[in-house]
């Protein structure tokens, strides 16, 4: 993993030139090792300037080679649901509007896989949902199922619960799930992913207060663990009104420990390799998907909330 990059002087929104694209990857390259990256972003008030300093990143997690790149939690907004204000509801966008058509524009030109959330409505209901781009356009989409409602994380208060399940993306560059904030500490979701046949899960946050950094830390690599997958979390940088996101994005390997050490706190990019064939190779010798006993767990498997 590499520290993140700072940011060039120049402004983001008159930034035109475009990297070259890399070329696609037949499936054989996935028992190989693959470049994932992760953006730290301070979003501000204005979705467009976002969108343009995202577009700027994203691309240089490319030129170093990242196959896979995924934002923070609601990248391209900034953190709304610190109050409870009927006017943000007007954040809401279709699956045509600027958010999702940024994240598939910028995968298919740069052939990558692009992963970020965004605030949907959908007929009339509304949720945070998680776009999978990919080169050929839309793969997939996860909407939240966790939906906090604690001081400063305000969520209910705009989304629904997810309605999708927890789905597995079949990418070019390997079968991966997305999990945002909150969920991470549901281990059931973790689990689901795997037994789906998730090689890597994208954990996009929001997370403030640095004091409570450790917290998420062990609850990823226990995930990590238990799972036997990679799970690579990218959170949110910047002061804004009410709290202040910190950072410290990480990915942890199929065993549980840190790729390297977790990011700082400053805009940048966060680069990670995945050795897909490690995830075989852990789940092999620590058989826990193997030793699972589902009818011992009749007592928490039913439908009931």
């Amino acid at each position: 993993m590499t520290r993140p990059r700072p940011l060039p002087a120049s402004d983001p929104a008159r930034e035109g030139a475009l990297p070259q694209a890399f070329p696609k990857r037949s499936k054989d390259t996935m028992t190989k090792k693959i470049k994932t990256a992760g953006v730290q972003l301070a979003p501000g008030p204005d979705r467009e300037r976002n969108l343009a300093k995202a577009a700027m990143l994203v691309e240089v997690a490319a030129n170093e080679g990242a196959r896979i790149i995924a934002l923070p939690q609601l990248f391209s907004l900034p953190w709304f649901p610190a109050s409870i204000d009927r006017k943000n509801m007007a954040f809401a966008e279709e699956m045509d509007g600027p958010t999702v058509c940024f994240l598939l524009e910028t995968a298919k030109r740069l052939e990558i896989v692009l992963i970020g959330s965004f605030f949907e409505v959908e007929g009339g209901r509304y949720f945070n949902t998680a776009i999978v781009a990919g080169p050929e356009g839309l793969i997939g989409k996860y909407r939240k199922v966790h939906v906090p409602q604690i001081p400063l994380w305000e969520e209910r208060a705009y989304f629904s619960p997810g309605d999708l399940g927890f789905p597995v993306f079949d990418t070019p560059f390997g079968k991966l799930g997305v999990l945002l904030c909150w969920d991470i500490f549901f281990p059931e979701g973790f689990r689901i992913l795997a037994l789906k046949g998730a090689e890597m899960v994208f954990a996009l946050t929001a997370s403030a207060f640095e004091h409570s950094h450790k917290k998420w830390e062990r609850a990823i690599s226990a995930a990590a663990h238990a799972n036997g997958f990679f799970v690579f979390r990218v959170n949110r940088v910047g002061r804004e009104e009410k709290q202040e996101f910190y950072g410290k994005s990480f990915c942890c390997g199929p065993d549980g420990e840190m790729v390297d050490a977790p990011s700082g706190a400053s805009e940048g990019v966060i680069v990670a390799e995945a050795a897909l064939a490690d995830v075989a190779a852990v789940r092999n010798e620590w058989v826990f998907l193997k030793d699972r006993r589902p009818g011992a767990y009749t007592e928490i498997a039913g439908a009931k909330e």
